[in-house]
């Protein structure tokens, strides 16, 4: 598709041009045909009012105006003024034809006439005359509008121009800020008099600029956490294979420690690449519609945290039959998991799960998290608790969402509860 360039400023002056010109054909040309009716009802009370005055005999040297008049007497005798043929070129007897009605116009030689008549005993009285009052109305109509129009149009016109300087140094404005986006040294002196659609849409795209600041210093600093966990376990098996080369480290105990430390790398990466994976999920809708009992995945995953935490309580509460939760097996495995895996470092003597009016509440007694990051609980790679960082609570998270939950975190008097719903 052909694309003009035609800036806004006369865009908007076109558009006011068009709506003037159907302002004008509409006051100025529809409006006076529309009260052609009136008019002609104004006619012929005019052409009867002369009919009333006028007694039985016609005199035919007074009656030099617009209108003429035609007598018929009783015994067919014709009488007309002399102004006849000034008014109408045509014999008494061809208007006589033409007239079928007490009142009504009539067309000759392509020009219209308007008659009325008066009846009485002895004589017929005809007034008849041209168009030329309802052509002069239309003009005078049309002559009084012109200038207002002309002078409204040039009035609006000088005011649009104003107002789409304004406009357009508005989107121009906005043009620049979206331009320098990512430019930091960008200093926006705008100011803006009224608030506006266009003054919202600035502070919508000063808000993104912001969000696109902070989204890539949350990178920059979740790469940089991300190096830091993946460099801790890469250090210590540098070093402790340095040290068996070196011959003051046992060989076997050495191996064991890697071993360890290839299993937390591996774990990391497994996350790492398993958050990825619900993005891409996330991206594409893609979410089970499967039903699992969640008690089943409740207690298989505890059975694998007791044998770490061994000190502590265990304990799950069904509070209604309602243990039904959309989503495989899998996924909420990863998702208690997730939790539990969190709830073991921090819980005092216990971790209890309730389910209860299609809620999943998970509860331990530990420390209460700081109210400035509890918000930032579940993001990735973000310092929490005791300035411990991963990515366990975001995969839960982002689990929970896909599956058509909410997870939400909360400090109670002591202890802490996550509450999915």
């Amino acid at each position: 598709m052909k694309t003009y360039n035609k800036p806004l400023s006369r865009q908007l002056l076109s558009i006011a041009i068009i709506i003037f010109s159907v302002i004008f054909i509409s006051l100025g040309i529809l409006l006076p045909k529309a009260l052609v009716p009136i008019y002609e009802k104004n006619i012929y009370r005019y052409l009867k009012e002369p009919l009333i005055l006028i007694q039985n005999n016609l005199d035919r040297d007074t009656l030099e105006t617009d209108i003429a008049y035609l007598y018929i007497i009783k015994n067919e005798q014709i009488i007309h003024s002399d102004n006849l043929n000034k008014v109408i070129k045509a014999s008494p007897r061809t208007i006589l034809k033409k007239i079928d009605n007490s009142y009504g116009k009539i067309k000759y030689l392509g020009k219209e006439y308007y008659y009325n008549t008066s009846y009485d005993d002895s004589v017929i009285k005809v007034a008849i005359t041209g168009d030329a009052y309802i052509k002069q109305i239309k003009n005078d109509i049309l002559f009084a509008i012109l200038p207002i129009l002309l002078v409204t149009l040039i009035l609006v016109l000088g005011l649009i121009l104003l107002w789409s300087r304004k406009i357009v140094m508005k989107i121009s404005h906005l043009k620049n800020k979206i331009v320098n986006i990512d430019n930091d040294n960008y200093i926006d002196t705008y100011k803006y008099e009224t608030d506006d659609e266009i003054q919202a849409l600035s502070t919508a795209i000063d808000n993104m600029k912001n969000y696109l600041r902070e989204n890539e210093k949350y990178k920059s600093q979740m790469y940089q956490n991300i190096s830091h966990d993946f460099k801790t376990p890469l250090t210590v098996m540098k070093s402790y294979i340095e040290a068996v080369d070196d011959g003051i480290q046992d060989e076997k105990e050495a191996i064991e420690i890697i071993k360890e430390q290839i299993q937390k790398l591996e774990t990391k990466v497994h996350s790492l690449l398993y958050l990825n994976k619900l993005n891409y999920m996330q991206d594409l809708k893609q979410s089970s519609l499967e039903k699992i009992d969640i008690v089943e995945v409740l207690k298989s995953s505890m059975e694998k945290f007791k044998v770490q935490r061994p000190d502590i309580k265990w304990k799950i509460t069904i509070g209604d039959k309602k243990t039904i939760f959309s989503g495989t097996f899998d996924m909420w495995e990863a998702i208690i998991d997730n939790i539990l895996n969190n709830f073991i470092r921090y819980a005092d003597t216990c971790i209890h799960v309730t389910i209860k009016n299609n809620r999943i509440i998970l509860f331990n007694d530990g420390p209460n998290i700081d109210e400035n990051i509890l918000d930032d609980i579940f993001t990735p790679y973000k310092k929490g608790i005791k300035g411990q960082f991963g990515l366990g609570l975001s995969i839960a998270k982002k689990s929970v969402s896909l599956l058509g939950y909410e997870i939400t975190v909360r400090n109670e008097k002591k202890g802490i509860s996550f509450i999915i719903k």
